[in-house]
């Protein structure tokens, strides 16, 4: 007479495992899902570090990282500077950053530039929630945090940029453009971009991923240009990798340092 009692004691059990089971196959549903969240392909808006309020814009530049899966190379600034290095994701959500060269300006705050840097140096994981992503120490609370910004940011490059900075020549910028500084511009989607070099009008095809741009070889006009201002614009145009757009400035990227900088017009 015991032995239905003993039946639907087993079932309960039988039950009970497979709910755990349920339970153990989600969270590790969860946890793959964490490892596999992706942080490339967006620009990522400094909002708060260590537990302190980020201002929009500091310098008058907005302060930001982007990640690039291709090279796994990131790009980032506080505020003054462009900063950069490797990075590595592994399982569990686990960072680590490599920092490389950056520039070497002077702003009026590197405060929020100087706090990055170490930031860099200590996170070890993040995480990412409501389109906010967190660099953390172990389960300390975060060291920083982003905020994403509009996926579509090859939007940003719309309208018509004037350089203002080239990285490279030993001839100062005055002197490569004494009368007339070269010009870039963008109507996306469209695949050229046109512009002048400061001498010659010129179009090239651009190709956009994300926060990645190259640039096809320049064909322009044939009027002979004095100095070797436009020469270094196109040698310097065919060598960019990546951009980024911080207000009304367009810093075109090789690697992980800014090697032109426009305004927009």
């Amino acid at each position: 007479m015991k032995q239905p009692y003993y039946i639907i004691l087993g079932l309960a059990f039988l039950c009970n495992a497979c709910g755990n089971t349920k339970k153990a196959t989600q969270s590790n549903e969860t946890a793959s899902t964490m490892t596999a969240t992706s942080i490339t392909g967006k620009k990522w808006k400094l909002i708060e570090l260590n537990g302190q309020p980020v201002a929009d814009r500091i310098n008058d530049k907005e302060p930001f990282i982007e990640f690039n899966d291709t090279n796994k190379r990131y790009t980032a600034s506080g505020g003054c500077n462009g900063l950069g290095g490797t990075y590595t994701v592994t399982d569990k959500g686990r960072i680590t950053f490599s920092q490389g060269m950056s520039t070497m300006m002077a702003c009026e705050n590197m405060m929020v530039e100087n706090q990055l840097k170490e930031v860099f140096g200590k996170a070890d994981n993040f995480t990412v929630n409501n389109n906010v992503l967190s660099l953390n120490k172990a389960r300390m609370a975060p060291l920083a945090r982003f905020q994403v910004v509009d996926n579509n940011i090859a939007s940003q490059l719309n309208g018509t940029w004037e350089v203002d900075y080239i990285s490279g020549p030993r001839i100062a910028f005055e002197g490569l453009y004494p009368d007339k500084k070269p010009t870039i511009t963008f109507n996306l989607p469209d695949t050229v971009a046109t512009g002048n070099s400061s001498c010659n009008s010129f179009r090239s095809s651009i190709k956009i991923d994300g926060s990645k741009i190259r640039f096809g070889m320049p064909a322009s006009t044939r009027m002979a240009c004095p100095g070797a201002g436009e020469s270094t614009f196109f040698k310097t145009l065919q060598s960019i990798s990546q951009f980024s757009v911080s207000g009304n400035t367009l810093n075109l990227i090789m690697g992980d340092i800014a090697v032109m900088r426009l305004q927009r017009k």
